[in-house]
C-alpha cells in the first residue's frame, strides 16, 4: 500500500541547497479512475458477464474440436475459391496502390503549398478510410452485383485510403535538398517530385505495398460473407450448414496461404529496407 501511495504521492524532494521541491503528481492518478469508468460502462453497455464467458467460452473449444478432422476431400471445392480471393488481393493491391501515389502527392504537405487545397484532400481521403471494408464490399456488390469484382474494387479502395495515408506521411519526412536542385534546373514540380524524392522512397513504397497485401489476404477471405467473392462463400455456406469438418480444411488452407505470403512479403521487405 506504501508503495502505490508513493507511486501516486511521490514524496517532497530536498535538493543539497535546503530547497524543497514536490515531484509532480504521476498521471496514472488521473488515468486509472478515467480507465476504470470507460471499462465499467464499456462492460454495461455491452452486456459482457464474466460468467457468461466462463460458461459458454468452452463452446469455442467444442466447435473447434468438431473440426478436427479436417475433410481433405473438400479441398478439391475449396481451392478455386481461394485462388480468387488471393487474386482479388493481388488486383485490388495493385489498383489502391497505384492510384495512392498521385493522391498521396496532392495530400503531402511537401508538394502542395496551398493548404486549402492540401487539407481538403485529406479531408476526403480521411472520410474514405472511416468506411470498413465489408461496408465497401456490400456498396460495390449493390453498384456491380454479387461476385469477386465488386469484392477486388472494396480491396483497392481500402487499399487506396491507407496507403495514400501512410505514404503522404513518408513524403513528408523526405529529403528536400534533391528536389528543390531538379525544380531550380528548370524542372516541373512533378518531374522535380519524380526524380528527386521518389529514388529515396521506392523501397518504403514497395515494402508499404506488401504490408497491405498481406493484411488484404486476410481481409479478403470474409468479403463472401456478404457476396463480394471469395472463399468466405464457402465459409459462409458450411458453417450454416455444420459442416465443421469442411470449414476445418478451409481455414488450414488459408492459414498456410497467408503463412507462405507473410513469409515471402516478410522476407522481401527486410532485403528493401
Amino acid at each position: 500500500m506504501e508503495k502505490i501511495k508513493k507511486f501516486f504521492l511521490p514524496r517532497p524532494i530536498i535538493l543539497s541547497s535546503g530547497k524543497i521541491v514536490q515531484p509532480k503528481l504521476s498521471p496514472m492518478v488521473y488515468i486509472l479512475p478515467i480507465l476504470g469508468i470507460a471499462i465499467y460502462y464499456s462492460a454495461q453497455l455491452t452486456r459482457f458477464k464474466f460468467s457468461t464467458l466462463i460458461n459458454r467460452g468452452s463452446q469455442f473449444f467444442v466447435i473447434v474440436g468438431r473440426m478436427i478432422p479436417p475433410n481433405p476431400a473438400y479441398f478439391e471445392r475449396a481451392w478455386m475459391p481461394l485462388l480468387i480471393t488471393i487474386l482479388m488481393s493481388v488486383f485490388g493491391t495493385i489498383i489502391g496502390s497505384a492510384f495512392s501515389l498521385p493522391a498521396a502527392y496532392v495530400s503531402s504537405e511537401n508538394m502542395v503549398k496551398n493548404k486549402y487545397a492540401k487539407l481538403a484532400f485529406r479531408a476526403i481521403f480521411s472520410i474514405l478510410r472511416t468506411i470498413p471494408l465489408l461496408i465497401l464490399a456490400i456498396i460495390f456488390r449493390n453498384i456491380f452485383g454479387l461476385g469477386a469484382f465488386a469484392g477486388t474494387m472494396a480491396v483497392g479502395v481500402f487499399t487506396f485510403t491507407i496507403m495514400t495515408k501512410m505514404f503522404y506521411e513518408l513524403i513528408d519526412t523526405a529529403d528536400m535538398g534533391p528536389f528543390e536542385a531538379i525544380e531550380s534546373s528548370g524542372a516541373s514540380r512533378v518531374q522535380a517530385f519524380w526524380s528527386g524524392i521518389m529514388p529515396q522512397l521506392w523501397g518504403q513504397y514497395i515494402a508499404l505495398i506488401l504490408y497491405n497485401f498481406e493484411m488484404n489476404i486476410r481481409n479478403a477471405a470474409i468479403l463472401g460473407y456478404v457476396g463480394a467473392g471469395g472463399i468466405g462463400i464457402l465459409l459462409n455456406e458450411r458453417l450454416a450448414w455444420r459442416a465443421y469438418a469442411d470449414v476445418g480444411i478451409i481455414l488450414i488452407a488459408l492459414m498456410v496461404t497467408v503463412y507462405l505470403i507473410e513469409s515471402l512479403s516478410r522476407h522481401i521487405r527486410k532485403r528493401l529496407l
